[in-house]
């Protein structure tokens, strides 16, 4: 898991290394790849679970059979296709607010995204919050209060800074927990309703339905062939292979040891684009950061206490949401 978050923690700093892919054209690449990927990788995956084996449900048509057996696709499914319509957005909104604004803002927001989906599932379904959850997302929210509105101000005091890209660079970053909370929430209440989703393969449908979607968007194309071979290096190896993975680490760890994993996300993004792109975050970022930071920790940790011996999580979607 700690792999895991290494491999998606390294969209920011290569986002950095492009050299003249447009918003749209980056977006673009990295789906399509991250799809070309997931059409080799999920085969494999199921042939060596077992799934490959399975018959699938009768009343299908000859292509869906073909289409489930070999990658796991339920195209009569309704969640399935809302599960990959939300991780469209989490994949197209990802790569365009690391355009707009710093991987640190980016990674910070994209860390509250438990607590997103505990407000969705609360309003949504019903699923009663702890106190100490309530305490986190004010928390959680202050934090994000205070990194953003002492930007806004050092922005708007300052004639070079451009406060309209930190505006809709951290407008379009909060789809990406709010997409991710509407689809952990999609997933658990079809699955308590008897319907199993498999997240990879929605990541599948949601990589092509952003590249289809932001094609037009992206041409005529400017990306280099340096700058391809980056996004096609996302799409492999930050997308494809830990998707996959964490999904063994689901079956293994718990829901909170999953969730506290993936803080190491935030840590390591910063750190690479701090390192390797001379991204050096902002005071007011990293003091509002560790607040987050620390709500969701303290959130997790005293979750985990009070839920000794709860069932292991099978679900992607338990984790904090990847992009």
């Amino acid at each position: 898991m700690v792999v895991v978050t290494l491999l998606w923690s390294t969209a920011g700093v290569v986002s950095r290394q492009l050299d003249s892919a447009a918003r749209f054209e980056v977006t673009f690449w990295r789906s399509a790849f991250t799809a070309l990927s997931l059409l080799f990788i999920l085969p494999v995956w199921r042939h060596t679970s077992g799934a490959y084996q399975r018959q699938p449900v009768s009343g299908r048509s000859m292509v869906g059979k073909v289409m489930h057996r070999h990658w796991g696709v339920l195209p009569e499914s309704r969640a399935f296709w809302l599960s990959g319509a939300c991780w469209s957005v989490m994949f197209t909104a990802f790569m365009l607010a690391l355009t707009f604004t710093s991987v640190a803002n980016v990674l910070i927001i994209l860390a509250a995204g438990p607590l997103f989906t505990a407000l969705v599932a609360r309003f949504t379904i019903g699923q009663r919050l702890p106190v100490r959850t309530w305490l986190a997302i004010m928390a959680a929210g202050a934090g994000i209060v205070y990194m953003y509105g002492s930007q806004m101000v050092a922005a708007f005091n300052d004639a070079s800074a451009d406060a309209t890209a930190l505006v809709v660079g951290s407008l379009v970053a909060l789809c990406v927990p709010v997409a991710g909370a509407i689809n952990w929430t999609v997933v658990q209440r079809s699955q308590s309703q008897g319907e199993k989703i498999d997240l990879v393969p929605s990541v599948l449908l949601g990589a092509v339905i952003s590249s289809l979607l932001t094609l037009p968007l992206a041409l005529p194309f400017a990306a280099t062939a340096s700058d391809v071979g980056w996004l096609a290096l996302l799409g492999l190896f930050q997308l494809a292979i830990p998707c996959a993975l964490s999904v063994v680490c689901a079956r293994v760890l718990k829901a909170p040891e999953i969730s506290l994993l993936a803080l190491l996300e935030v840590i390591f993004g910063i750190l690479l684009a701090w390192v390797w792109a001379d991204e050096k975050p902002v005071t007011e970022v990293l003091l509002g950061g560790c607040l987050v930071l620390g709500a969701l920790l303290v959130n997790e940790l005293l979750g985990w206490r009070s839920r000794t011996g709860a069932s292991r999580t099978q679900s992607l979607n338990q984790s904090p949401t990847r992009t």
